[in-house]
Order: structure tokens, then C-alpha cells, then sequence
């Protein structure tokens, strides 16, 4: 069994992605879909079996795509990912994110006094 995980950014009109650690796969490609199926192809030259991936997206130019081959795991929530590469790059947007709902909140509970 394998477990590929993978950052994945936009730049412009072109996603890009690159394995976090334990492997040197990279991919490119023009839409979020197209990349995801080149990442589990090549997970698929890595490793065989049945096949369940996760795409998070947590930007909306950045995301986490998680690839498993074998077993019947599913894929972890990207907010259990423990690795360092993936935690220090998601972790900046998943505070400015929540520091925004809080605001938000905060003006619509005046409405309601």
C-alpha cells in the first residue's frame, strides 16, 4: 500500500503539484482535474491496486491531494495531515480563513440586536 500526498498550487492558469516527502513526483497541468489524474497515474507507476484519492482545496489557489493504491483506506481530511510540509504551507490560509469568519460573524450578529 502507498500513500502519496501531494501541495498543489495555481499560478496563473496552470496547477502545478509536488510530492511532500518520500518521493520526487511533480505534475502540471491546466485544470485541477486534469492534475489529479496525472498524480494517481503517477502513483500508479509506483505502486497497483485499488486506487482512493482526496482533493482539498484550501485556497482557492492552493489545495492538498492525498492518493492512496491498495488497501480499502479512505483518504484523511486535510486538517489531520501531520506533515510538516503540508501543516507550515496550510496552516497561514486556515488562520487568515478563520480570522475572516470571526469578523463576519461579528457583523451579522449586529443585525439581530
Amino acid at each position: 500500500m502507498g500513500i502519496y500526498m501531494f501541495v498543489c498550487r495555481k499560478s496563473g492558469s496552470e496547477w502545478s503539484a509536488k510530492q511532500t516527502s518520500g518521493g520526487d513526483i511533480e505534475a502540471s497541468a491546466s485544470s485541477a482535474y486534469d492534475l489529479q489524474r496525472k498524480l494517481v497515474q503517477a502513483a500508479l507507476s509506483c505502486d497497483s491496486g485499488v486506487v482512493s484519492s482526496a482533493f482539498n482545496l484550501i485556497t482557492p489557489s492552493s489545495a492538498v491531494f492525498e492518493v492512496i493504491v491498495g488497501g480499502n483506506a479512505a483518504p484523511a481530511p486535510a486538517s489531520s495531515v501531520s506533515d510538516g510540509v503540508v501543516a507550515a504551507s496550510v496552516a497561514p490560509a486556515a488562520e487568515e480563513k478563520k480570522e475572516e469568519l470571526e469578523e463576519s460573524d461579528d457583523d451579522i450578529s449586529d443585525l439581530f440586536r
